[in-house]
């Protein structure tokens, strides 16, 4: 069953430009779990499931009731004065861990700022997610490790990066996918636009995933665009898809479809997953001064997290053992979190000059000798001569 926002069922219709190999492309939401919990047989995608055993559905439980815990958490560190600033995602989780498991080990992701489920996913150290945040670092990661880039602060430049490494791996001859997530905000950007247009001329092996999550700051999506997001990616040659983004296991269909065209030849693929921001921007954001609280409730009956459980109990896997694991995996990951972060090391003075370029460079050299001579003059030489500064 496809519906809509407000629920209606209704047939799958298919425009130009978005029908090529994909199925279910149009304006409906793709659901396969409903909010009460239901499971929605999907004859399109239900397929793209059918290895989410009870175990791997439960496995998906926990990933994002870790990485709402991870959120919560950060941002208590922040309003502690531990970080400087957090960007939640609370709502999110199921658009990030749905699509987040549904990537193989050498896809590379390009995201914004927001999708910590995302980095979770991949792998990443859990000090890493809050290390640029605490103002330790200019990057929480090394990107090759994990396959992942650093976050991108610049709204939407990450589609462009994304891009470009997709042809890259065209060039190879590689059957890996470029993934890159943005919100709804970031498809008023140039940059997307731009990045949407290359994609779409050279059929490079690229996911747009947006996360629709109804306001850009406090720009509500129907003053951004008139028509669904999906349907922008029409007018580029891009076949798209609306999913429901507070359903893990439709994102995970939707994100495994495109990722499989864009393996084999078909070129890139627009995905808008239909989710809430149920908290601020950002720490820093105050919502209750331009978003009506009754919107807010609605979006709540519609809880990432509820809807699995939900199904969960329904299929009677939601025991006292399971349900005692999975908070007992989130208080770790949430300790080790908060360790990490009160005990991280305040970066040397010098350090501010490591990895700006990958060589000796001239210029930097003579910047880091006129710094490390001006700390020199408060008497603090260990400082003045700390590691190995731009080298």
């Amino acid at each position: 069953m496809s519906t809509d926002e407000t629920g209606h069922g209704g047939t799958t219709p298919e425009g130009p430009g978005n029908s090529a190999g994909i199925p279910g492309s149009g304006r409906y939401l793709i659901q396969l779990i409903n909010p009460a919990g239901e499971r929605i047989s999907h004859p399109e995608f239900d397929p793209w499931v059918q290895d989410i055993t009870d175990e791997r559905l439960c496995s998906l439980y926990e990933d994002m009731a870790v990485v709402r815990r991870i959120d919560v958490e950060a941002t208590a560190l922040q309003r502690q004065g531990e970080l400087a600033l957090w960007p939640p995602l609370l709502g999110q989780e199921a658009s990030q861990v749905g699509a987040g498991r549904a990537l193989r080990d050498d896809d590379f992701v390009f995201s914004s700022y927001r999708e910590n489920g995302v980095a979770y996913c991949r792998g990443v150290d859990l000090t890493g997610i809050i290390r640029v945040w605490r103002g330790n670092a200019s990057a929480g990661w090394d990107p090759y490790t994990i396959n992942m880039a650093t976050p991108q602060i610049i709204i939407g430049a990450q589609t462009l990066h994304a891009t470009g490494y997709a042809m890259g791996i065209q060039n190879d001859g590689a059957d890996s996918v470029a993934v890159t997530f943005f919100g709804d905000g970031a498809t008023s950007e140039g940059d997307v636009n731009e990045a949407m247009v290359f994609a779409a001329s050279f059929q490079a092996p690229v996911v747009f995933f947006c996360q629709n999550n109804h306001w850009a700051i406090s720009e509500p999506v129907r003053l951004q665009s008139h028509i669904h997001l999906a349907d922008r990616a029409t007018g580029f040659g891009i076949p798209s898809l609306r999913v429901d983004g507070n359903d893990v296991l439709a994102v995970m269909a939707a994100t495994r479809v495109a990722l499989d065209r864009a393996r084999n030849g078909g070129g890139p693929t627009f995905i808008e997953a239909v989710t809430y921001r149920m908290g601020p921007h950002t720490t820093a954001d105050d919502p209750t001064r331009y978003r009506d609280p009754n919107e807010l409730e609605d979006w709540a009956a519609k809880d990432p997290l509820d809807r699995v459980k939900s199904l969960l109990d329904r299929k009677g896997l939601l025991t006292s053992d399971l349900q005692q694991h999975v908070k007992d995996k989130a208080d770790a990951v949430a300790r080790e979190m908060r360790a990490g972060c009160t005990n991280m090391p305040d970066p040397e003075p010098l350090d501010i000059f490591k990895h700006v370029y990958s060589s000796p460079n001239s210029w930097l050299d003579r910047q880091q000798d006129h710094y490390s001579r001006y700390l020199a003059s408060f008497g603090d030489p260990a400082g003045a001569t700390s590691q190995e500064g731009a080298r």
